[in-house]
């Protein structure tokens, strides 16, 4: 009996050992594979610049080894920006010159797009396009490096991948990767496959023991997206709509089940990105925590509620007749439709005022960049004395006429404040609420209903192809804020004129005024054109009362088109020859943009 106890005890203590030792999912996925993946790929990239520089920009094989490095860097391009996004950034961004603050040097334009610019306009010199390819050699060098020296595991995988199909919705397919070439088209089928490539070498296993329809579902999804995209990869006619709507959009949707059923890696809220919705058009696809100063996260229904009272309020103003809905009228889409907004004499300002719907998701405010929070910007307008012309630092007692504020401020912020600081807070808590991504545009993308015309479909084709609009308003929120880190919003130089006449160019010159440097002069942050159709006038300075107008302004090129011969002009191109019906469908499709949120006043 005793023998008999202690082999019991023996074998239990061997299953428990056997079940406590048993490898997690993590421990079976193979990262270091994929890992390897990567690395050798950015490797290739480098050799095949290797061969670039060896036959120079003017060789009949320049281009073909151009695309290979290229395509090369594509497939490495998740892991590798992930882990150093400025690199990356530089690596593969706009050919532009850019000011670095913290020395006060302009930098001359490196890169991949640097190096496509020199070999298809052949504006470069042997000595010259040497040292593009060396810096750019260079930077992939500190790339590859990276890449060994940081292993790939489930929050990096999980997060590049995220971005890199972020990168296909909103970058490739619209030429910003390619503004010359348009290779972006072909490197999106390219970005798809090397996903395909990495999914089979390090979560199919798993997925096929656990889910194995959905392992077949999403390989004929990717193929099936890779094959639509063979089929058409010129940049005029591809038809990103269908694309985005019937193909990218159930490859997100899979990839989400993918990663929920291997449940190795569990989402935070601390990035752009909603991991779990299902496209990047869901109401709910970005984490507005994310774009949210710290000391405003996550804000309590209360405090939202005192905002959305403080926002109409005039007694936050010194001489009491000015309140944020003064300009931000919610049925004119939160602008008030004049030219330019009104002093609190009622004098006319310099400056449009702009939406606040979604404005949250940006990393500048104003229209010339100054501010760099909602909450800073806020406190502009108080210390303004043009606008409502009081201190930060000190309370508004007008504004306790209302006693009901007493409760209220006690309930959201535990006490009466002795400065305006928690006003500010409850007002930004408010206006980040001002979110709407319900538009018919929206709904259509996302498959929701289906009465989206030929002219609308052509429309949003043109926006993100041929009419380069979303080179700088970045789908789907349509702001300059840049995917796919979302860390800066651009500002551009696009020379607009001071009135509709184009006679003259606007003396307004942005945010020159904070680093005097020459590029800078007649520089704007990049708004949102989503709710276009009933924001009107347009531009900083309300130049142009329609669309109409504003299609023609970049049609013939901007300021330069107007022969304004700004030095400095940042369009992606010189005139985009768009027929009138062309014109009209781009407007079509803005107009779908509307999506007022349903909490009005």
């Amino acid at each position: 009996m005793r023998i008999f106890k202690i082999s019991l005890i023996i074998c239990l203590t061997i299953c428990f050992s056997c079940k406590k030792e048993q490898p997690k999912t993590e421990d079976i996925v193979d990262f270091k594979t994929a890992q390897t993946y990567y690395i050798n790929h950015m490797s290739l990239a480098n050799q095949y610049l290797d061969s670039l520089d060896h036959v120079g920009y003017k060789d009949n094989l320049s281009k073909y080894y151009f695309k290979c490095a290229r395509a090369e860097f594509k497939k490495a391009e998740p892991f590798a920006s992930y882990l150093n996004p400025e690199v990356g950034h530089r690596a593969n961004g706009p050919a532009l010159p850019i000011y670095k603050e913290d020395t006060g040097k302009v930098l001359h334009p490196i890169g991949l797009q640097k190096i496509e610019e020199s070999i298809y306009t052949q504006e470069t010199n042997a000595e010259d396009f040497k040292q593009e390819i060396k810096i750019t050699k260079g930077l992939l060098q500190i790339l590859i490096g990276d890449m060994q020296k940081r292993d790939l595991d489930a929050q990096r995988f999980f997060r590049a991948t995220h971005q890199q199909l972020f990168r296909i919705v909103s970058l490739a397919i619209s030429g910003f990767d390619t503004p010359v070439s348009h290779l972006g088209i072909e490197e999106s089928a390219t970005s798809l496959q090397s996903l395909l490539d990495v999914y089979k070498l390090t979560l199919q296993p798993t997925i096929i023991t656990k889910d194995k329809t959905l392992d077949k579902k999403f390989i004929s999804t990717v193929k099936s997206a890779i094959s639509f995209i063979n089929s058409n990869t010129d940049f005029e006619t591809f038809d990103r709509f269908t694309f985005t709507k019937s193909y990218l959009n159930p490859i997100t949707t899979h990839w989400v089940s993918i990663r929920k059923i291997s449940n190795i890696w569990q989402p935070t809220t601390t990035d752009a990105f909603n991991f779990d919705a299902n496209t990047f058009f869901e109401t709910n696809s970005f984490n507005l925590n994310f774009f949210t100063p710290v000391n405003n996260r996550n804000p309590t229904k209360d405090q939202i509620e005192l905002g959305k009272k403080l926002f109409v309020d005039k007694n936050l103003s010194a001489n009491q007749d000015m309140a944020c809905i003064t300009c931000h009228i919610p049925n004119l889409g939160y602008a008030d439709a004049k030219k330019a907004s009104l002093d609190n004499n009622g004098n006319t300002m310099s400056r449009n005022t702009p939406t606040l719907i979604n404005s949250a998701f940006q990393q500048s405010f104003f229209w010339d960049g100054r501010s760099e929070t909602m909450i800073e910007q806020i406190a502009s307008v108080f210390l303004n004395e043009k606008e409502f012309n009081t201190n930060v630092h000190q309370f508004s007692e007008a504004i306790l006429k209302d006693s009901t504020y007493i409760n209220q401020f006690k309930v959201a912020y535990g006490k009466m404040p002795k400065k305006n600081t928690d006003v500010i807070k409850a007002l930004s808590a408010y206006i980040s609420t001002l979110n709407s991504f319900d538009s018919r545009f929206d709904k259509n993308i996302r498959g929701e209903i289906n009465d989206y015309t030929n002219q609308e479909k052509l429309g949003y084709n043109l926006f993100m192809g041929k009419a380069l609009c979303a080179t700088c308003h970045f789908v789907p929120l349509t702001n300059g804020t840049v995917p796919p880190f979302f860390s800066e919003t651009e500002k551009e130089v696009i020379g607009v004129a001071y009135s509709n006449q184009n006679k003259i160019l606007d003396p307004d010159l942005g945010f020159y005024f904070k680093y005097k440097e020459e590029l800078h002069k007649g520089m704007f942050k990049t708004p949102t054109v989503r709710n276009v159709a009933i924001t009107a006038p347009y531009m900083h300075n309300g130049a142009y009362n329609t669309l109409e107008e504003v299609m023609n302004f970049y049609n013939i090129g901007g300021g330069n088109g107007l022969g304004f011969n700004l030095d400095h002009q940042t369009l992606p191109f010189d005139q985009l020859n768009l027929t009138e019906t062309e014109q009209q469908a781009i407007i079509a499709y803005l107009k779908s943009l509307t999506s007022i949120p349903e909490d009005n006043y």
